[in-house]
């Protein structure tokens, strides 16, 4: 028998933020995004932004947990970066931006069903949820600092970021996510109702 907190809690199988391991997960997953982001961070003068490797950790976190805490941990995680390396310029676009990347990710690879081993929908997560990145990008920047300054830094969005962070969150899901879920079904089992 459900109790009344469980269904109100529960968002088409999935839990909803407002669940207490939800939000710690979503917590935790926004800091490693952050520190992800932070810890290598290349500075793009003609835009005033920086590519970063953070984004391996959006896609990570939505291939693992699904759309919800893909998209509220790649949000936060990520403008939380964007402000406290003094980026504060992006950091409404990126919060906009990484958590529809993340709830992408998470609604095409959908790790409740499709789990068990890397399989095409991964490889189209990561692709939408790249492209998604780098033209929401490419559209803030336009809308900021105009079309030349934009041009420039949607090819090392594209290069760097989206190439490198999907080859990272494929290569970890490919080896790690069967591994993780099924030695941690009372952690997956409340998130994956």
């Amino acid at each position: 028998m459900k109790n009344e907190e469980t269904v109100t809690n529960n968002y088409k199988g999935r839990l909803t933020p407002r669940a207490i391991l939800s939000l710690s997960i979503i917590g935790l997953f926004s800091a490693l995004i952050c520190i992800l982001t932070m810890i290598i961070s290349i500075p793009i003068p003609a835009t005033q932004g920086f590519i970063n490797i953070g984004d391996a950790g959006v896609m990570i976190c939505g291939l693992l947990f699904g759309p919800i805490i893909g998209g509220f941990s790649g949000g936060i995680g990520s403008a939380l970066a964007d402000l406290f390396l003094g980026y504060t310029i992006y950091a409404p676009g990126t919060l906009i931006i990484k958590g529809l990347e993340g709830f992408i990710v998470g609604i095409i690879a959908n790790p409740k069903k499709y789990y068990k081993k890397v399989n095409y929908r991964d490889f189209l997560a990561v692709l939408t949820g790249g492209l998604i990145m780098v033209y929401g990008y490419f559209l803030y920047e336009v809308f900021v600092f105009g079309l030349s300054a934009a041009f420039y830094e949607l090819i090392l969005n594209g290069l760097i970021q989206f190439g490198l962070g999907g080859l990272v969150a494929l290569i970890f899901i490919s080896t790690a996510r069967k591994p993780i879920i099924d030695n941690l079904p009372q952690v997956f089992d409340k998130i994956f109702i």
